[in-house]
């Protein structure tokens, strides 16, 4: 999804492209109490910022909103005296939400009208993105249209970004406790919609700004068109060491080693066998430290048999190209023995150890993706005088009830990304497609309930596992019901590819898919099985010569 300023009506928080200081619209009702902002204290001025975060993963900055009144054009419901739910965000969170409201039995005269906002015209499966690298799925496959997946629904789908939120449902009306208004959401086309009700799906993007260099230089993994440009990059690189020697290999850097980052290792690895070599970098000195020992040692063994070099305890201190280094001073660590891809840049990644006493490493790279770190969906207002009407935490993420009501906003849900929902440890639910799937179901039936009056529902995550790609015909399966097992190598590769067919939004897309599945496997085999056939009668007619 886009960037998102959040205001109490009839605040309008702006902000510009490029700016570091972000202006703001004052009330009306401040300039009629004679409140001038020029009028506060310095220290209070320059709190009033609003920091915001990209979110969904395809962001870019918005255009500056002006000062002066915006031509805008009212969205129009089919029916304002149904229940109207806006959704920003067509993720997991989002969509499904939107899927499980139009599956739900409604009274005639509740049914609500639906609009979902997403800035893609796409919707993503992500857990399977490592697929498109390795050739195994088709773009169509994981990347349905929004308009073929909604076409046989009564939910409006929205190809925009959302630049203001006007929350109302948190200002009481005749001191009642409770609110009969929604708010409004402003969307950089112009397009303004009044809701009833209100869903944050917001997703999130990579956070590269940490390290410098790595804005300019890292590509992250988290989007179609990350993975589309990571599949173009190597494309490029593979056909420029076609035919090379071995010399020539393809040196491929990946910041971090949680799941992200040993899933897409593994398939790189496999894609580019002998013709390059991945290395895997992380500041904890083990892959995946959250993951089930099962997954992390069949990923341990995956890796050690292809050329995969993990450099774990290491923090990455800079990334920058290698022709701004001094050509007369070589690079320690750099095997000078591997040629530079002709016509083709290549970086430098400076490596600072975790613990003391270690030296700092030099690596150099081809391509370097990124796996680390992710964007709050939400803005951060610093601001302690003027209350922020929606409760965030000190990410960006908006406080949510059990029942996953953003707290003081009884019309608006949260989840996902967006929601900083903890389990019964305290700490926050991760930010899993497995959260997703199950908060979207708790999302829907709530605001079922809520529109019906009847009594919300209390969010209970239920871990049912773990799942990582390792390859073409490798996985890795840890089912949280049966203590001890884990599915690897095919097993597993089927069983993670059956279970996430099972996931794809619609009855319609997963028969498609399921049919492209087997249309695939079933050619592979029988080219698997003429191979064979050939290499037998090879054998057995160079045997009778």
């Amino acid at each position: 999804m886009s960037h998102i300023a959040l205001t109490s009506s009839p605040t309008v928080v702006a902000f510009h492209r490029g700016a570091k200081q972000w202006s703001t619209l004052f009330p009306s009702s401040w300039r009629t109490r004679g409140i001038n902002p020029s009028s506060f204290p310095n220290s209070a001025r320059k709190r009033l910022q609003l920091r915001f975060f990209a979110s969904g993963g395809n962001g870019g900055v918005v255009d500056e909103i002006s000062e002066t009144v915006k031509a805008h054009t009212n969205f129009v419901w089919p029916d304002n005296k149904k229940p109207r739910v806006c959704i920003l965000g067509g993720g997991f969170g989002g969509l499904y939400t939107a899927l499980r409201l139009e599956s739900l039995q409604w009274p005639k005269d509740k049914k609500p009208h639906i609009a979902l906002v997403d800035q893609s015209e796409r919707f993503v499966f992500k857990p399977l993105l490592y697929e498109l690298l390795s050739g195994e799925v088709d773009e169509w496959e994981i990347a349905p249209r929004f308009s073929d997946l909604l076409a046989n629904t009564g939910v409006q789908f929205l190809k925009d970004r959302v630049k203001v939120l006007q929350p109302s449902d948190h200002l009481r009306a005749n001191g009642s406790n409770a609110s009969t208004r929604g708010g409004t959401v402003h969307l950089e086309s112009g397009l303004h919609i009044e809701y009833d009700w209100l869903v944050l799906a917001l997703g999130s993007e990579a956070k590269l700004e940490v390290v410098p260099g790595a804005v300019e230089f890292a590509i992250p993994f988290s989007t179609l068109e990350d993975a589309r440009k990571v599949n173009n990059r190597l494309t490029i690189l593979e056909r420029k060491t076609f035919g090379k020697t071995k010399d020539h290999q393809i040196s491929v850097a990946i910041v971090g080693c949680g799941y992200s980052g040993i899933e897409l290792a593994a398939t790189v690895a496999e894609r580019l066998q002998n013709r390059g070599i991945v290395r895997a970098i992380n500041n904890e000195t083990t892959i995946c430290p959250t993951a089930p020992p099962g997954n992390r040692e069949a990923a341990l063994k995956v890796l050690s048999s292809r050329k995969v070099e993990l450099l774990l305890g290491y923090f990455v201190n800079s990334i920058r190209r290698a022709s701004e280094l001094d050509s007369t001073n070589t690079p320690t660590g750099v095997n000078e023995s591997i040629e530079t891809v002709p016509d083709f840049e290549k970086y430098i990644l400076e490596l600072q150890p975790a613990e003391r006493g270690v030296q700092r490493r030099i690596v150099e790279a081809d391509l370097v993706l990124w796996t680390v770190g992710s964007k709050p969906p939400l803005p951060h207002l610093e601001y302690s005088d003027v209350p922020f009407v929606i409760p965030l935490n000190a990410r960006g993420q908006a406080e949510t009830d059990e029942t996953l009501r953003v707290k003081g906003h009884p019309r608006i849900f949260a989840l996902g990304d967006s929601s900083a929902l903890r389990d019964s440890n305290g700490r926050i639910l991760p930010a899993t497609a497995q959260v997703a799937f199950q908060q979207a179901d708790f999302t829907g039936w709530n605001l079922w309930a809520a529109i019906n009056g009847r009594p919300l529902l209390p969010f209970r995550f239920q871990n049912l596992g773990e799942m990582m790609t390792l390859g073409r015909s490798d996985a890795a399966i840890t089912p949280s019901f049966i203590e001890g097992l884990t599915l690897e190598g095919p097993v597993g590769h089927t069983a993670r590819k059956i279970a996430y067919l099972m996931r794809l939004p619609t009855d319609e897309h997963r028969l498609k898919v399921g049919i492209s599945w087997f249309t695939k496997s079933a050619v592979e085999s029988v080219s698997l099985l003429q191979s064979t056939l050939s290499k037998v009668l090879s054998d057995s007619s160079a045997r009778s010569d």
